[in-house]
């Protein structure tokens, strides 16, 4: 048995790109950044970005085009998945984390709301979105690959 599951919170780096397919299958694609923060020997903070490519098919693309933005913080369950193709007689790879769900995360003020006390204090709640999954996808759908 194996497990291939992948879990981040991060910000998007840009809008999702839809891509529809010729039979109808919508692909969402977009960048995710992951932020470490760790202090060096002369007590530096230092910030390292590691950047994730992210992929959604069929309803959670169509979501992902809906209610993501660029700079939203939002939390992501998928699998990694790496693919390859010729470019100019080389092979070229990319790694990509295919998502099952997602959930947008952050402050209401974030959404263009005013900050309510338990916000300011504590963080306050989550913005929510229609959740999203692999559950909602037909299974008798081909995907393009």
């Amino acid at each position: 048995m194996s497990i291939n599951k992948v879990i981040l919170i991060g910000r998007l780096g840009k809008d999702p790109e839809v891509k529809t397919l010729e039979n109808g299958t919508k692909r969402a694609s977009f960048s995710l950044a992951t932020n470490e923060f760790y202090r060096d020997k002369e007590g530096n903070k230092i910030e390292n970005t590691e950047w994730h490519n992210i992929i959604c098919w069929r309803n959670l693309a169509e979501i992902a085009e809906k209610y993501l933005t660029k700079g939203k913080l939002i939390y992501v369950e998928g699998k990694i998945k790496t693919r390859s193709w010729e470019e100019n007689g080389a092979k070229r790879y990319i790694t990509e984390i295919e998502a099952n769900t997602f959930t947008m995360l952050g402050l209401k003020s974030e959404e263009g709301g005013d900050r309510s006390p338990e916000e300011r204090i504590g963080g306050g709640p989550a913005v929510q979105m229609p959740e999203a999954s692999v559950d909602d996808i037909d299974p008798t759908d081909d995907l393009p690959f």
